[in-house]
């Protein structure tokens, strides 16, 4: 090959090169854009919290109705394991026995003042108007009979034949017998028709009896524990004997229906909703137990469940929500109230 020819190739050579540069460089990149690679989502994250078992009624705590009244407690008729209906009458304190004397008292002052209203608007009965009329047919007999003599005495005067003293007697008896007849037509008036201010006094006082008979009753009710619902009495805390404090009587709880209280990060609340699906761990248990978000509570609190996590926050702040166990957990921890668990949400 000649000079020329060898330096023709060595070009050739250089353009192939440069050529192929190029296309890399701006035809791969130019003619065909490379699409951008989308970022994959994040995976949503569950919620972690400590729990505590609870019957879905709530842990109600009955102490005397009475208040700040420290009375001894008379009679327990409930055991612990009991199913009392509501209403069912638990407990009686020893005061019992002369508050239900008070309205044993109360009761029969209602009585007598509705048999008194009943006489007073019916007036009087037919036997006590005859015999009111009897009387005062015999007072204006008498009367007459004694105007008469009155008449006869005040003639004689003038003539001497009859003495002062017994013509004023005789106008004395006459005036008696007249006041006593008016008083008679007075009471027959009053058998016959009731007057209102009658009615209404006779009123009055039935509604005062009534009034007091409601008390004495409001306070033997408050001698007596009753069952606010129907549930199971979880705990005797007082016996017949003592004193019932600030610790209260007995412990109540509807356990039909359980649920998990767990106390949740106020951070993690965004990612809670009504209705999401949980497992709930319990310790000693193999199986895992489905429960169901049923109520996200209203205020922020401090943690309340205890944490062995010795870098935990001791001051954070939780937000009790309530999740609804299946009917295999509700059964398997109806007899274990207040017992910690393990709680996670799904997303």
């Amino acid at each position: 090959m000649t000079r020329r020819g060898r330096i023709l190739a060595g070009l050739a050579v250089l353009g192939l090169a440069a050529g192929g540069y190029a296309w890399m460089e701006h035809g791969a990149a130019g003619d065909t854009p490379q699409r951008p690679v989308a970022a994959t989502p994040a995976a949503p994250v569950g919620v972690g919290a400590l729990g505590r078992v609870e019957p879905a009624s709530r842990i109600r705590r009955l102490n005397q109705p009475g208040g700040m009244a420290v009375t001894r407690l008379d009679r327990l008729l409930v055991t612990e394991g009991d199913v009392v209906a509501e209403g069912a009458l638990l407990a009686e304190f020893a005061d019992a026995a002369q508050k239900d004397a008070s309205v044993a008292q109360a009761e029969a002052a209602v009585a007598e003042a509705r048999a008194s209203l009943a006489r007073t608007r019916a007036a009087g009965r037919p036997t006590e108007i005859g015999a009111q009329r009897a009387r005062i047919a015999a007072l204006v007999a008498q009367e007459d009979l004694a105007a008469r003599e009155a008449e006869r005495a005040e003639r004689l005067l003038p003539t001497g034949a009859g003495a002062v003293a017994a013509a004023d007697r005789n106008r004395a008896a006459a005036v008696r017998l007249t006041a006593e007849r008016r008083q008679a037509e007075a009471e027959l008036e009053s058998l016959l028709s009731s007057r209102p201010e009658d009615i209404a006094l006779a009123e009055a006082r039935l509604a005062a009896a009534e009034a007091a008979l409601a008390k004495a009753r409001a306070d033997a009710e408050l001698s007596r524990v009753r069952a606010p619902f129907a549930g199971t009495i979880l705990r005797i805390i007082a016996r017949p004997g003592d004193q019932v404090g600030s610790d209260g009587l007995l412990e109540i709880g509807d356990v039909t229906r359980m649920d998990v209280v767990a106390d949740v990060y106020e951070t993690d609340l965004p990612r809670l909703r009504v209705g999401a699906p949980a497992e709930i761990v319990v310790p000693g248990e193999s199986r895992r137990f489905a429960a169901t978000v049923r109520e996200i509570g209203w205020t922020v609190r401090r943690q309340t469940q205890a944490n062995t996590d010795p870098v935990a926050a001791v001051d954070a702040r939780t937000v009790e929500v309530r999740l609804a166990l299946d009917e295999a957990g509700a059964e398997a921890l109806r007899r274990r109230s207040n017992m910690q668990v393990q709680v996670a949400i799904r997303p």
